[in-house]
């Protein structure tokens, strides 16, 4: 607030200074006043319009507004300008990161570190999209480096974790002391989880949990998660998808190419996902945010926040050509030339009426799991930002009874129209599923498709190290190794059905 009053001193002085305006942007932004924010950063770009700084925190914050239309031709303005300011650099690897092109955001956070090599939050950047695009070998070793400079940084200690499976307890007991002592809480979390996995790799179930706890605790501090809000815009989903609006004709885009892999983020996503781009014909193109942001650039009134009542009922109204049109151009930079891709996407079940009307030709393979498996799975995983219903085990299975019924309306709106493939079935009995998966796909069967885990390409996922490995059955039931421990969980879903009446059953 301070600040900001000197800044206000500083433009009753010269309205034309420059950066009067960008600091009252960067301000503006630290208090979430991104109205203010946007149109101090505009300033900005009219009185200098080669301010690449300003283009690019112009472009964050449309994004944060809800306008990636706008953050796009910004973020154009600024990569157009150019920079070799390795702060300005790391920004734009932010926005591209948030339009989701994790190949571009790469690119600019190497940049960053390149011109910044010993700036710890660049590096920690660049693993993070390492990660993400499956890049391990390179990921470990940047991280590496890093922490042996800089073993403060909880998140590299995190990522690290997820790069490979511990073989002993040491590095985890170091991870939650180190958890235990810090007085940031997102510091916490990264160090619990962290811990909370080497100890599950080495079946270490008690510890396991108390660090998944800790690290739920410390990061359930830190987010706003309004569950009212969520309640409303599932129960807006099934109030504006109704049989009249699946009855509608109209236009839509023929494209064959898409196949969405949709459901509860960690139920096996990534497992059929292999399976499916083991196949010749078919690439992966990852995690896509684009069909969401498609949505959102057509939406007359998509609002601020991503998941609303208001930007649900908004969408209903998209005009279906024009948002497969809008998903294909959006996606292609993330193809690489097979006639069909992967989006693997766990949150595109939300859009399902609207993936079947605009590429009425695509497929979509919905994931099934066990619900205290699922709930649990999501639990233990700590996620960026997205899923902060998962760090409250009974807001987690609340959350879980939403979804499982709005996927019943979808069933029943379009029969037949989605897989429904069980992680269960899949990996006690690989073949007949992976077959049936193919068939559905409109492929002709080919025997690589057993053979998934042989795959060279990348793996964008929390599970790099199992997808390596043979379909297996170790994940099973493997809430039931923590018991009467997860009883709030098993609660919430045991009066809907979805879960035994007892962690004993």
């Amino acid at each position: 607030t301070e600040a900001a009053s000197i800044c206000q001193q500083i433009l009753t002085l010269d309205r034309t200074r420059v950066e009067g305006h960008f600091l009252v942007g960067l301000v503006a932004a630290e208090m979430k006043d991104l109205r203010t924010a946007a149109s101090a950063f505009g300033s900005v770009t009219k009185l200098d319009p080669k301010h690449t700084a300003a283009w690019a925190q112009l472009a964050r914050v449309f994004m944060r507004l809800g306008q990636p239309a706008r953050a796009e031709k910004a973020l154009e303005e600024a990569v157009r300008i150019g920079t070799e300011d390795a702060v300005v650099e790391d920004l734009i690897g932010v926005v591209y990161s948030l339009l989701g092109d994790q190949k571009a955001a790469k690119a600019w956070y190497a940049r960053a570190v390149a011109h910044a090599p010993h700036a710890p939050a660049f590096a920690v950047n660049l693993a993070s999209a390492l990660t993400f695009l499956g890049e391990n070998e390179e990921g470990e070793r940047v991280l590496g480096a890093l922490l042996a400079k800089h073993d403060e940084i909880a998140q590299a200690h995190w990522l690290l974790s997820s790069l490979k499976r511990a073989e002993n307890t040491e590095r985890a007991d170091n991870l939650a002391a180190q958890g235990a002592r810090s007085g940031d809480a997102q510091s916490r979390a990264f160090l619990f989880y962290a811990a909370g996995k080497e100890y599950e790799d080495c079946e270490a179930w008690d510890r396991a949990f108390i660090a998944f706890e800790a690290g739920a605790r410390a990061k359930r501090s830190i987010v706003q998660y309004d569950e009212a809000s969520e309640e409303a815009m599932f129960r807006a989903l099934e109030e504006v998808f109704t049989p009249e609006w699946a009855a509608r004709t109209a236009a839509s885009c023929d494209d064959p190419s898409p196949i969405f892999v949709v459901g509860q983020p960690r139920t096996g996503t990534t497992l059929i996902e292999r399976i499916i781009t083991s196949h010749s014909a078919v690439e992966s193109a990852g995690e896509l945010q684009q069909f969401g942001l498609s949505v959102r650039r057509l939406s007359e009134n998509p609002g601020r926040e991503r998941w609303s009542a208001e930007g649900a009922r908004a969408s209903a109204n998209v005009d279906p050509k024009a948002l497969g049109e809008e998903y294909l151009r959006a996606s292609s930079a993330m193809r690489q030339g097979a006639p069909r891709f992967v989006d693997k996407l766990p949150s595109n079940y939300l859009y399902i009426p609207l993936i079947l009307k605009a590429l009425p030709n695509a497929r979509v393979v919905h994931l099934t799991r066990e619900p205290m498996d699922a709930c649990f799975a999501s639990y233990k995983q700590l996620f960026a930002e997205a899923y902060f219903h998962s760090y409250d085990q009974e807001e987690m299975a609340r959350h879980f009874v939403r979804y499982a019924r709005l996927m019943d309306h979808w069933r029943a709106l379009f029969p037949g129209r989605f897989l429904d493939i069980s992680y269960e079935e899949t990996v006690s009995d690989l073949e007949p599923n992976a077959r049936r998966l193919i068939d559905f796909l409109g492929l002709d069967w080919e025997e690589a498709c057993l053979n998934f885990h042989q795959q060279s390409a990348s793996v964008a996922t929390a599970s790099a190290v199992q997808v390596r490995e043979k379909a297996h059955t170790r994940s099973v039931g493997r809430w039931r190794r923590y018991g009467a421990r997860l009883d709030p969980m098993r609660r919430v879903l045991a009066e809907v059905g979805l879960a035994p009446s007892s962690s004993e059953s």
